[in-house]
């Protein structure tokens, strides 16, 4: 038996005892992704409730997974959706299939889907991870900007605000773009892990809404 190389390897244990763990009492603890992080997809409002989307299906187009099915339908004085003529009937994502490159987000011409920093999303079927309208809309109160229907091609006068609000290194700032990353930032009885630039751990988590 080779006594020294136990003791090298009892060495090498005991001196990381003693040092910062890189590891983090998930999922009371969460690290911070950076604020552009490509995750869950969320389908964005009006201040006013109504749906961003449009139907226009550029974001199925441009999806290089085929993740995205969108089946737009017309508006009509009685039942509208959206200010413009046409709104998504059916809006589906296969987060199986996405690869979140997050060239949907790109190609929307209202800013209406949007990827979040939300990457929890494991489930027991498949078909629960296709995601519909019903799990892709924001809540109504949470509906940002003031819809268009006196502009000139249905275009929100907010275009690109997601993006820039997401052009920061500080993810609490960046996740203030989406509805899901407000959700992260008050989740009530988590605490939230940042990390600066530089990707090292912050010693100590910073506690946030509800956090403990």
């Amino acid at each position: 038996m080779n006594i020294i190389a136990i003791f090298k390897g009892l060495a090498t244990t005991f001196g990381y005892m003693f040092r910062r763990k890189a590891t983090i009492d998930y999922p009371f603890v969460k690290r911070a992704h950076a604020s552009r992080f490509h995750g869950l997809h969320e389908l964005r409002r009006y201040e006013d409730g109504m749906e961003r989307c449009i139907g226009c299906e550029l974001c199925q187009i441009a999806c290089p997974a085929n993740a995205i099915t969108v089946i737009g339908a017309e508006n009509t004085p009685e039942d509208r959706h959206s200010p413009g003529e046409r709104y998504a009937f059916r809006y589906e994502i296969d987060e199986l299939r996405c690869i979140f490159c997050g060239m949907c987000e790109e190609a929307c011409p209202t800013d209406a889907i949007t990827l979040t920093p939300r990457f929890e999303m494991a489930n027991y079927t498949r078909n629960s991870l296709i995601y519909d309208k019903s799990k892709l809309l924001v809540p109504a109160e949470y509906g940002v900007g003031e819809a268009p229907h006196e502009r000139p091609g249905g275009l929100p006068a907010d275009l690109g605000e997601v993006a820039r609000i997401k052009s920061t290194m500080e993810p609490e700032r960046g996740y203030l773009a989406t509805w899901r990353g407000i959700d992260i930032l008050t989740s009530e009885g988590k605490t939230y892990m940042p990390t600066p630039a530089g990707g090292e751990l912050v010693r100590e988590p910073e506690k946030l809404k509800g956090g403990e």
